[in-house]
């Protein structure tokens, strides 16, 4: 299913200004004020993920984030009671289903919407009747983007870590299936009337071209930039970022950015 890029949207992940400022404790660095920057510089949502030990992002951050900015704010979250409270209560524009493991150092693979539908299913329910826009954070296959809009949910997002994992190790064959099963996965998301997103473990070149993907309307990074904003400060990262989505997608239009 081919169509017309449009302008690709970059949320702007601000969990790891969090985490530096929690290695200290304290107020600083402030994620809130990350975000404002961020959007500045040219983010069209910010995205926090609120974990259940909180070892980033606190509910404090969320209450500020949905108060203080001007874009969308995308909430991370697992199914649990709990998030599922706090997301009613902060009422974001919209709330992201992943998966989450305590032991994990960050998010490690797709939500198992296929086994989890049952458990999920009430979730997604609730969630869309409070209005909040509900996305499936899944592995780039047909199964788990049929289930996701079996479940109601409008928007699924591409979870990008095996392909990017595979670049930086300069596995080239892998990194093509890996980004093959993406193409795929985006374009079944696509006929099936959801809006595709993707995200993990982008930098400036493998957004760049997943950009030319004309199915994916946004795309969450926030590891990479923040780690860049270490050596050339967070607005010129994203203002780099923006620049190499802009040129992917213009690319694949055949058009000039």
């Amino acid at each position: 299913m081919s169509q017309t890029p449009t302008k690709l949207r970059l949320g702007v992940n601000i969990d790891h200004v969090a985490t530096i400022r929690n290695a200290r404790g304290g107020a600083r660095p402030d994620p809130a004020r990350a975000a404002l920057l961020a959007i500045e510089a040219g983010a069209d949502g910010i995205t926090a993920h609120l974990r259940e030990d909180r070892r980033h992002i606190h509910d404090e951050d969320m209450a500020r984030l949905k108060r203080d900015i001007t874009v969308p704010l995308n909430f991370e979250m697992a199914a649990t009671g709990d998030m599922l409270r706090i997301a009613l209560d902060v009422r974001p524009h919209a709330v992201c289903l992943v998966p989450e493991k305590r032991e994990e150092r960050t998010t490690e693979g797709g939500l198992d919407v296929v086994k989890g539908h049952n458990h999920l299913a009430p979730f997604v329910a609730e969630l869309n009747a409070a209005g909040i826009r509900v996305s499936m954070f899944i592995e780039a296959d047909a199964e788990p983007v049929a289930a996701s809009r079996e479940l109601g949910a409008p928007v699924v997002e591409l979870h990008t870590g095996s392909w990017c994992e595979a670049v930086e190790h300069g596995d080239l064959k892998r990194a093509e299936r890996e980004f093959e099963r993406l193409a795929r996965a985006a374009e079944s998301a696509a006929a099936l009337g959801l809006e595709v997103h993707a995200g993990h473990g982008l930098d400036y070149d493998t957004a760049e071209r997943i950009a030319g993907l004309p199915q994916i309307a946004e795309l969450n990074i926030g590891h990479f930039l923040v780690g860049e904003a270490v050596f050339v400060g967070l607005d010129a990262a994203i203002r780099r970022m923006r620049a190499a989505m802009d040129a992917g997608r213009a690319k694949a239009a055949g058009t000039r950015p």
